[in-house]
């Protein structure tokens, strides 16, 4: 299917941005900006300069931005939905924060489902996918543990790209699956579920857990995970558990709980 790029790479709507997502209250402030380097930095800087909770941060081009590991992830301007979020963390939740990308995740995933995205899946802890190609990377990052602990959310989705601008070949976008979306429109459908889905992580239940277990790929799939210190364990994955940790089951039968760790996935399912 073929789509006008140019058209698909409009400058974002930040009057419509800032309507949506300010009219009840469950955004501190949008912030639109044509470049950056990076908008989990900005964001990281405002939250010690007092930035109210919930303040997004949008751009359409970043020249410096990270992915996980500190590696390097960029596209041709407007050709990707690039967003970040503070938020705020009261103390009580501090003992779980580390399941916060997988809730990122989930909400992507949810702004997908509306589209009936197909293929679409979630490669523990956060990798969105489709049909095991990369669409979005989310990079979430903690400050201010010595006064007010915050987090910075960042998302960046393939939303145009041709086969030609794919940083890596393993990545794909939502043109190249026959997906044409409005930026503007995904961003505040997204956003909106990332506020949902945060809120339920904030909650005292971790039923929510079970949704992502639903549209976790690496469920059933034989992996490798390099750990910490250079070691590897190969195994199948088996669940998630409660805190958000993958299960892998190795050769032996046993089986591992792991909260980090870089998977692979060795076969599709």
């Amino acid at each position: 299917m073929n789509f006008d790029i140019s058209r698909s790479r409009t400058p974002l709507d930040a009057t419509l941005l800032r309507e949506e997502l300010l009219k009840n209250g469950d955004f501190g402030q949008v912030i639109y900006g044509k470049v950056t380097g990076s908008t989990n930095a900005d964001l990281l800087t405002l939250a010690g300069e007092g930035a109210p909770n919930w303040t997004v941060k949008t751009v359409e081009f970043q020249d410096h931005a990270r992915g996980r590991l500190g590696r390097p992830w960029t596209a041709p301007e407007g050709s990707q939905a690039i967003v970040s979020v503070l938020v705020r963390i009261e103390p009580a939740h501090l003992d779980h924060i580390g399941t916060i990308p997988l809730a990122a995740g989930l909400a992507v995933m949810d702004a997908l489902a509306d589209l009936n995205v197909q293929g679409a899946g979630l490669k523990w802890p956060n990798d969105v996918q489709i049909d095991g190609k990369k669409l979005c990377g989310i990079l979430v990052e903690a400050t201010g543990f010595d006064s007010t602990p915050s987090v910075v959310i960042g998302m960046g989705i393939n939303i145009s790209l041709t086969k030609e601008e794919l940083p890596v070949p393993h990545a794909t976008s939502l043109a190249l699956e026959g997906v044409e979306v409005d930026r503007t429109g995904f961003l505040i459908n997204m956003l909106t579920y990332l506020r949902h889905r945060v809120q339920q992580w904030q909650g005292p239940s971790v039923e929510w857990i079970d949704d992502y277990r639903a549209v976790c790929s690496s469920i059933g799939q034989d992996v490798r995970v390099v750990l910490p210190g250079d070691k590897e364990l190969l195994g199948e994955a088996i669940g998630v558990a409660s805190g958000g940790e993958i299960r892998v089951r190795d050769a032996q039968g046993t089986v591992h709980t792991l909260n980090a760790g870089e998977i692979t996935h060795l076969r599709l399912q």
